[in-house]
C-alpha cells in the first residue's frame, strides 16, 4: 500500500506542475506574443498543398532590413536542415520571403521523422546573419467544395504533414508516420483473370497473402514482388464466376500473421468521392467453355478496390 501511495503521490505532483505550467503560459502569452512579433517574420501564407511540400510566404519586420539571402531552417532537437528561400521587395516597399520546403528523404527533401518540427527564417547580409521566428496569425482553413480537397497525405510516402500554431504564435510542422495501407498502382482485367499491382505503406508485405472476399467465399492468392516495393497478385476468373443469378462483390485484402487485414485501396489522392472520379471499367469475359460473365472494377466511397461479377446474357 505504501508503494501505491508513493506512486499516486508522484502522479499528483506531476499533474499539479503541469497545471501550474499551463496557468503560467496563459498569463505570459498575451505579454510574450506582442514582444516577439516586433522581431519576427510574419507568415502571410502557410500551407501544405500536395501532402509533402510546405509553401511559405512571409513579410520581414522593418528591423530586419533587406537581406541579401534567406533560408528556412527546419529543426527538432539537435537536428536542423536549411532550405533556400527567395527575397524580394514589393511595390509598397515590404520585404517578402517565399519558400517551398519539400519534406521526406524519399522524395529528395528534408529528412523529417515523426514529431514536431520548428520553422525559423535565417537571413544573411554580408557576414552578418540573423534568425527570426515565423509567426502565424492563424492556420488557413481547408477549402471546401469541388471534386477535390486538400491533399492530406504524401502521395509517395503516405506520411502526413500539418502546419500548426504554437501557444506563442510560432509556426510548427507536425509529421506523422504513414498509416498501414495497401495502395493500388495498376490493375488489369484479362479474359482469364484479374491482376492487381500494389505497394504497401507503414507495414511489410513479406510473408503476407491476399484474399479476394465475397459473401460466403474467399480466394487466397500469394503476391510476388515484381519490382522494388511493388507487388503483384493475380486470381483466375474461373474461381470468381457467380454461382447463381445474383451479383457477387469482391473486396481485396492483404493479410499477415498477427495483424488485422488491410483492404487494397486508393487512398493517396485529393479526390472527395472516388466513385465519381475514378472511372469504372466493365468487361465481358468467358472464363470457361459455358461461362460468360461481366466483370466491373471500381472504388467505393472509402477508396477500397472492389470487383463485381455478374452473369452476362449469352
Amino acid at each position: 500500500m505504501s508503494a501505491l501511495r508513493a506512486r499516486l503521490g508522484a502522479v499528483r505532483r506531476r499533474l499539479l506542475k503541469l497545471d501550474a505550467a499551463r496557468r503560467t503560459m496563459r498569463i505570459m502569452v498575451p505579454v510574450l506574443v506582442p514582444m516577439k512579433e516586433k522581431r519576427s517574420a510574419h507568415l502571410l501564407y502557410a500551407a501544405v498543398l500536395d501532402g509533402q511540400t510546405v509553401n511559405l510566404h512571409a513579410e520581414l519586420p522593418v528591423s530586419a532590413g533587406t537581406p541579401q539571402s534567406a533560408e528556412i531552417v527546419v529543426g527538432t532537437g539537435r537536428r536542423s536542415y536549411a532550405v533556400p528561400a527567395r527575397v524580394r521587395t514589393d511595390r509598397d516597399g515590404r520585404v517578402l520571403v517565399d519558400a517551398a520546403v519539400l519534406l521526406g528523404s524519399e522524395v529528395g527533401g528534408v529528412p523529417v521523422t515523426p514529431g514536431r518540427w520548428k520553422l525559423r527564417l535565417r537571413t544573411s547580409a554580408g557576414r552578418a546573419s540573423r534568425s527570426l521566428p515565423l509567426m502565424l496569425a492563424d492556420v488557413p482553413p481547408a477549402y471546401e467544395g469541388g471534386a477535390t480537397g486538400p491533399m492530406v497525405f504524401s502521395p509517395v510516402t503516405g506520411s502526413r504533414h500539418r502546419i500548426v500554431r504554437s501557444a506563442t504564435g510560432e509556426a510548427r510542422i507536425i509529421c506523422s508516420a504513414p498509416k498501414a495501407g495497401v495502395e493500388v498502382i495498376q490493375l488489369h482485367i484479362g479474359h482469364s483473370g484479374i491482376q492487381v499491382d500494389f505497394r504497401v505503406l507503414g507495414m511489410q508485405a513479406d510473408g503476407a497473402w491476399c484474399e479476394f472476399a465475397a459473401s460466403g467465399r474467399r480466394i487466397t492468392a500469394w503476391p510476388a514482388e515484381v519490382e522494388p516495393d511493388v507487388w503483384r497478385v493475380a486470381v483466375p476468373l474461373s474461381e470468381m464466376t457467380p454461382g447463381g443469378e445474383r451479383d457477387e462483390h469482391w473486396d481485396v485484402l492483404l493479410c499477415s500473421e498477427g495483424r488485422r487485414s488491410v483492404r487494397v485501396a486508393r487512398k493517396l489522392h485529393d479526390v472527395r468521392d472516388p466513385r465519381q472520379v475514378f472511372a469504372a471499367r466493365k468487361i465481358v469475359v468467358a472464363p470457361g467453355p459455358e461461362d460468360l460473365i461481366m466483370v466491373e472494377s471500381r472504388y467505393t466511397a472509402a477508396g477500397n478496390l472492389r470487383f463485381t461479377c455478374s452473369t452476362a446474357a449469352g
